[in-house]
């Protein structure tokens, strides 16, 4: 039967494929793999307005979302394949599925004006520090680093891949590590800090519901979770050893987001404080005191670097897992599922990058560049707030209808990890509705309705019209290049 003369010698043996080696990850690997795609000096001026108050903030919603989180999306990664989307399609229903996976897509939509506003702010400081609070020039950035992102992405190129690996140390540890050493030597020198640290200042001040409003942005920090959940499986001991990961990634998670958040309020003064160059105006204070300026352009061009790397690597995730689902149930129409010769969802991408654009034009719109990436950043935090309620609804049912499915790991009092995180992400998304203390002087119906607009008209009447609309003629077969693109899906998690 074959022709080869090897295949007809005597002497031959029959080869015997060797089965695969499994591999393990420990439990430290994991923990440091959520560390990594979780934590960021980005929201430390936002804590930093709190100063001590600050560890308060960030421990309450570690508690009650961040365990929670990861603790039933290991169970869900562990039990079913194929991300959000399945599991809430499964426990829920598909429409439910759509309305999940579309919301981790929807809130890059917001979150990338976030971001890049952050970029914007610490590219001034290697330019000219009085640009941090110029709208104009943060549309700018926004818009060019954007499409240019878009540009990269649609070529379909792997390399990108790689750039977000080295941003915790290069974007996040060594800086932050700099921020909180220099800033604990400049109190030691006998400078006072900006703000008290005393055991009166443990707890935020009360000033009825708004004093706590700024808590909400801490739950889009702590997001992301279930991107490390699918490597639950994995591990040797999952029971054991997952729940050891978490804790020990959330003991140093609170390390990196309160030590430089705690280093801000010590050098910066809260009323002079931007949201979005506070990590730059800590270090421009702290350098200048040591006759160091010359250290803060280096320090931004490695916050912007690693902020840029994170966004190119994550751009086409979400947006690629949309594509996939849509594509196999009919969710979107044809044009957004269009793909081009590298097998990238490029109209996708520039439909997104089109509303990402007037939405930067709200950077040069609204007067406090501040204001802008707040309201911005409570919109990226309840659209993306959506898919998490749905993913505890759906753990509880799952649990209830499918109790003999195998699973690598069984949280411990699924129902009640499930009630606490649902319970604290709806509070977490109606509190966005009221305008936090310290931006006192705007218009509280005017607020309302803009973060209102975007995250339920984004979160759930777009994707509601889609779903309506839909035809039987937008199911398209998903071809080979369409996995083909090494893009992560949208079950890989969002970014940071």
């Amino acid at each position: 039967m074959s022709s080869g003369g090897a295949a007809a010698t005597p002497l031959a043996k029959p080869s015997r494929a060797m089965p695969p080696k499994a591999v393990f990850i420990s439990w430290i690997a994991l923990a440091l793999m959520t560390t990594s795609s979780v934590a960021s000096l980005r929201p430390a001026p936002t804590m930093a307005v709190y100063g001590l108050a600050s560890v308060f903030l960030y421990l309450v919603p570690a508690i009650v979302f961040l365990l929670p989180t990861s603790l039933v999306a290991a169970e869900l990664a562990s039990g079913w394949k194929g991300g959000v989307y399945n599991w809430v399609a499964t426990g829920i229903s598909k429409p439910m599925g759509f309305l999940a996976v579309w919301c981790q897509f929807a809130m890059t939509i917001f979150y990338y004006p976030t971001l890049l506003g952050f970029v914007a702010s610490t590219l001034a400081y290697v330019i000219n520090p009085e640009l941090a609070s110029n709208g104009v020039w943060t549309a700018l950035v926004i818009m060019v680093c954007y499409w240019s992102g878009v540009f990269i992405s649609s070529r379909g190129t792997k390399a990108v891949a790689g750039l977000a690996g080295g941003g915790l140390i290069i974007g996040t540890l060594i800086p932050g590590a700099i921020l909180v050493l220099l800033g604990a030597v400049y109190l030691g020198q006998g400078n006072p800090s900006a703000a008290p640290m005393t055991a009166a200042n443990l707890l935020p001040q009360w000033a009825g519901l708004a004093s706590l409003v700024l808590i909400v942005n801490n739950f889009l920090s702590y997001s992301g979770m279930e991107m490390n959940a699918v490597h639950v499986s994995s591990m040797r001991n999952p029971s054991k050893e997952f729940p050891k990961a978490m804790f020990f990634a959330m003991g140093l998670v609170l390390l990196i987001f309160i030590l430089p958040a705690l280093a801000i309020s010590w050098i910066v003064p809260a009323d002079e404080l931007s949201l979005t160059a506070g990590v730059m105006q800590a270090f421009d204070l702290v350098f200048a005191n040591f006759g160091w300026q010359w250290l803060t352009p280096i320090i931004g061009i490695m916050l912007v670097a690693a902020s840029l790397g994170g966004m190119l690597t994550w751009l086409a995730g979400p947006s690629r897992g949309l594509l996939l689902i849509s594509r196999e149930e009919g969710y979107l129409p044809p044009f957004l599922q269009k793909m081009n010769k590298h097998g990238i969802q490029q109209n996708l991408l520039v439909t997104q990058g089109i509303v990402t654009t007037i939405i930067a034009l709200g950077y040069a719109l609204i007067p406090d560049v501040s204001s802008a990436y707040w309201i911005f950043s409570v919109i990226t935090t309840q659209v993306y707030l959506i898919m998490y309620l749905l993913m505890f609804v759906a753990a509880v049912r799952l649990r209830r209808r499918y109790p003999d499915q195998p699973r690598g790991y069984r949280a411990p009092m699924l129902v009640s990890l499930c009630g606490v995180g649902f319970a604290a992400s709806l509070a977490a998304l109606l509190v966005g509705f009221v305008p936090p203390s310290q931006f006192g002087g705007g218009n509280p119906i005017v607020y309302f309705f803009i973060v209102a607009g975007g995250a339920l008209g984004l979160g759930l009447l777009v994707p509601f019209l889609f779903y309506r609309f839909r035809k039987p003629s937008w199911k398209q077969p998903v071809t080979a290049e369409a996995d083909d693109s090494g893009a992560p899906s949208a079950s890989e998690g969002t970014p940071s």
